[in-house]
């Protein structure tokens, strides 16, 4: 987590300081973090984008797709107003998914093609709410809702291209202001996608250490017949010396949540917490 924020930061900074420079492009970056928004806010505080979504926050808002598009169109105008039809946006890859009318239609479509194989079919079965949200997506993207699922049997998100979605609906809305005479610049937006490639750079020093200490740290529990346990290692801001080892039973880390169309056991997720200091600094 820590080497990737810091690779994705480094990368957006650079284009921060070509968008600076070009002064032509909005930006849309869309950052890994399916479930949780931790990564984009992360690298949010390093490099001060122009907006950052966080799924939580859209969540706990209940904002619409609609209502998101309208904050971004408003903000690119205003920026317009002051003669820069430039920008970068932050989003978590799992947005779509915290967007309470598209998380009903995902939670209908993973239930429906868990048992249905013609995708057509199932589509026909989706409630009137869901279907009018569905068939109000750009064809492209509504089409990506119904590709392969992934070994849990749900909609593969990282497929869903939600830059390019943002990017469209965000287009057409400044149209339709241009159109009222509440927009008067240019919108040019590009997408981009930061994935694996973030986990892949050089370790730090601290990440050696780490991952040192916490493979040590199993072998400790194996060694005393601690089986079930995940290795645990605290105080990391401290010097390595003053580390804490333990063992955190996996057992007390599940949730129950629907995998196949079926209540399963799996380790709850840690979302961003809203009243945490991370966000409030935000």
């Amino acid at each position: 987590f820590d080497t990737a924020c810091k690779t994705y930061a480094e990368v957006i900074g650079n284009i921060q300081r070509d968008c600076n420079s070009a002064r032509k492009y909005w930006h849309f970056i869309k950052l890994m973090g399916r479930s949780a928004s931790h990564i984009a806010l992360e690298c949010a505080l390093q490099v001060q984008p122009n907006i950052c979504i966080v799924s939580e926050e859209v969540e706990a808002k209940k904002m619409t797709l609609g209502q998101i598009v309208d904050d971004i169109a408003n903000a690119v105008a205003a920026r317009a107003a002051e003669g820069k039809n430039f920008g970068v946006i932050l989003i978590p890859e799992g947005l779509i998914e915290f967007i309470p009318e598209m998380k009903v239609l995902i939670a209908e479509l993973n239930d429906l093609l868990a048992h249905e194989s013609d995708v057509k079919a199932a589509l026909a079965k989706l409630t009137p709410a869901s279907a009018s949200v569905y068939n109000s997506l750009p064809e492209g993207i509504a089409k990506q809702l119904t590709l392969d699922r992934d070994p849990h049997g749900n909609v593969q998100v990282s497929l869903i291209e939600t830059e390019k979605l943002l990017i469209e609906m965000v287009g057409k809305k400044l149209a339709e202001m241009k159109a009222e005479g509440k927009f008067s610049g240019k919108f040019s937006g590009l997408g981009h996608f930061f994935g694996y490639e973030g986990r892949c750079a050089a370790p730090s020093n601290y990440d050696a250490d780490y991952c040192y200490a916490l493979g040590y740290t199993a072998s400790q529990l194996i060694a005393s017949g601690k089986t079930g346990y995940m290795a645990s290692v605290r105080n990391t801001t401290a010097p390595a010396a003053e580390w804490t080892a333990g063992g955190i039973p996996i057992t007390m880390m599940m949730n129950m949540e629907r995998r196949h169309g079926e209540m399963k056991p799996v380790i709850q997720k840690a979302l961003v917490d809203l009243e945490g200091a991370p966000f409030k600094a935000f």
